[in-house]
C-alpha cells in the first residue's frame, strides 16, 4: 500500500528551533522525524511513498538526492577508505513521490494533490509526519478491513501536563483533571482511508473537519483507540523529550530495531 505524508505546513509552534527547516526535516537523533516516519511503514513492508510537499519542499528534496547510507547502516570500509561496502541499507528499495502540493494548502488540499499517484489503488495509508508510535500497523489494517469503513484514525490520550477544568452556571470548578488520566482521546495522525474518502472532501475545506464530520454521520469513520506509545513533536520541548528518548538507546517508535533485537 501507499503511504501519503503531510511535509508541507509551516510548523509554526516549533519556529523556535529553525524558520529554514520545515518541520518534518527537523531531527531526532541524526535522521529527521520524517525518516523515522518512513521507517517505521518500511518496517510493515510498505515501502511507496507519496510526500505532499510546500514549505521548504526542497530542503526535503536535497535531503533525499544526497542521501548517504552510512550515517545509519553497518558498514565495511577497506582499501585505506577506497572501498565501502554496505551490510544493511535503509531507503534502497523505497519508492518516493515528490508532489508538490502548494505552499499554503491544507491537508486535505494536500490529499487531494496526491490522489493522482495513487494509480489504481483503492486503499492507502496517511500521516501528519509529526508524531511517532509504536502502534501495531497490521492491527489497525486488519481492523481497517474487517470493519469495512471508508476512513480509520487511530486515536490517543494525550500525554500533556494540562488539565480538564469543569465548571457550573456560576463560573465556579466543580472539577479539575489532568487530560492524560481523562477519558479524552485525540486525533493521532495515523489514518487509512479507502479511495471514496475523495467524495468528501470540497474545496478549501480541512480534512478532520467537514470531511470527518460527514463520514461520522454516515458511520464510515473508525476511531481506532490506541494506548501505547504516541508522541507528537509540536514544540521545541517536544523534540527535547524525543532526543532524550532516543537516546537512551531503545526508543519504542524504533521498531525496525526493537523488534529484531528481542
Amino acid at each position: 500500500m501507499k503511504v501519503v505524508l503531510f511535509c508541507g505546513g509551516l510548523g509554526l509552534r516549533i519556529r523556535e528551533y529553525s524558520e529554514n527547516v520545515p518541520k518534518p526535516m527537523i531531527p531526532i537523533g541524526y535522521r529527521p522525524i520524517l525518516w523515522h516516519v518512513m521507517k517505521y511503514y518500511a518496517h510493515f513492508g510498505h515501502k511507496e511513498f507519496i510526500l505532499c510537499l510546500g514549505h521548504g519542499a526542497d530542503v526535503v528534496k536535497n535531503y533525499f538526492l544526497n542521501y548517504s547510507e552510512y550515517v545509519s547502516n553497518d558498514f565495511v570500509l577497506s582499501e585505506g577508505g577506497k572501498k565501502l561496502d554496505l551490510i544493511n541499507a535503509d531507503i534502497r528499495d523505497w519508492r518516493i513521490i515528490f508532489a508538490d502540493t502548494g505552499t499554503s494548502s491544507n491537508i486535505a488540499q494536500r490529499l487531494k494533490g496526491a490522489e493522482k499517484y495513487l494509480g489504481d489503488d483503492r486503499e492507502f495509508f496517511a500521516n501528519y509526519t509529526d508524531g511517532l508510535s509504536d502502534l501495531p500497523l497490521d492491527k489497525q489494517l486488519e481492523d481497517f478491513r474487517t470493519k469495512d469503513k471508508i476512513a480509520s484514525c487511530v486515536t490517543v490520550t494525550p500525554p500533556l501536563s494540562h488539565h480538564l477544568i469543569s465548571t457550573d452556571a456560576r463560573g465556579l470548578a466543580t472539577n479539575v483533571q489532568p487530560i492524560a488520566g481523562s477519558s479524552l482521546r485525540v486525533n493521532g495522525g495515523f489514518f487509512i482511508f479507502k479511495r471514496e474518502i475523495f467524495d468528501y472532501i470540497r474545496p478549501g475545506e480541512e480534512l478532520v473537519n467537514e470531511p470527518f464530520l460527514r463520514l461520522s454521520k454516515e458511520h464510515q469513520l473508525i476511531g481506532y483507540n490506541y494506548d501505547g506509545f504516541w508522541a507528537s513533536m509540536d514544540t521545541f520541548k517536544d523534540k527535547q523529550t524525543l532526543d532524550e528518548i532516543y537516546a537512551r538507546g531503545k526508543a519504542p517508535w524504533v521498531i525496525w530495531k526493537n523488534s529484531s533485537q528481542s
